[in-house]
């Protein structure tokens, strides 16, 4: 039989799996499927804060001063957040060497650098609630401000709670990850949750792709509301 041209011959492909997804599995697809649903998710949070900051009348809060913090007596812009993107960022690199040592079935390193970006996504968490806990006692509510515009409060704890939720199960995730890779799951196919076939670490690198996604999204919160 012979296979269509066109649009038609492209949804026969993808309908009898002739040739998509032929060199990934389908949690990796999966995990796609997901990460893609996830970015219409925060596009649309950053696309409406964008409308609402243009579209108020009141005046806007300053980030540098809001996200000030003060050292030797003195406010410097912005400390903090530097300070957890960098932490994000270098979780990205430890992740990634996970992955490669995963594949170099090397459990040892494998744990260790999981282990590692677990550590740093912990941090992220606990400075994203010191983050918080300094705004809600300096008045800052989802329905007040007392800088300016009401929907900064609400903008701030919507978009960061929901990636700050994201890096906490990412967290979380890791951990049964790295305890799988220490106990040999991957190689001996025990039977079990989040368990590869025999010989595979591909759940490591699956588990990589959502941590440098979660990564992704922050530059471009970080970008907008906290540059902008």
């Amino acid at each position: 039989m012979t296979r269509p041209d066109g649009w038609e011959g492209f949804a026969a492909d993808w309908a009898s799996d002739q040739r998509a997804f032929k060199t990934a599995s389908w949690g990796k697809v999966m995990m796609w499927i997901f990460l893609l649903s996830d970015t219409f998710i925060f596009s649309c949070f950053l696309l409406s804060y964008m409308t609402v900051r243009m579209s108020t009348t009141i005046p806007w809060p300053n980030p540098s001063e809001v996200f000030a913090l003060e050292i030797g007596g003195k406010p410097v812009p912005l400390l903090l957040i530097a300070i957890m993107t960098f932490d994000l960022i270098s979780s990205s690199g430890t992740m990634a060497m996970a992955v490669n040592y995963g594949y170099r079935r090397d459990r040892k390193k494998t744990v260790a650098l999981i282990l590692l970006t677990a550590f740093f996504g912990a941090a992220f968490v606990s400075m994203q609630a010191f983050e918080w806990t300094k705004l809600i006692t300096e008045g800052v509510r989802p329905w007040a401000n007392p800088w300016g515009a009401e929907q900064f409060g609400s903008s701030f704890f919507m978009i960061t709670g929901f990636h700050g939720t994201h890096v906490t199960i990412g967290v979380i995730f890791l951990l049964i990850t790295a305890h799988k890779v220490w106990r040999g799951d991957f190689d001996n196919e025990k039977p079990g949750f989040f368990t590869s076939r025999k010989g595979r670490y591909e759940n490591v690198e699956i588990m990589g792709l959502y941590w440098h996604f979660v990564d992704l999204v922050w530059v471009f919160i970080f970008a907008f509301f906290y540059l902008w």
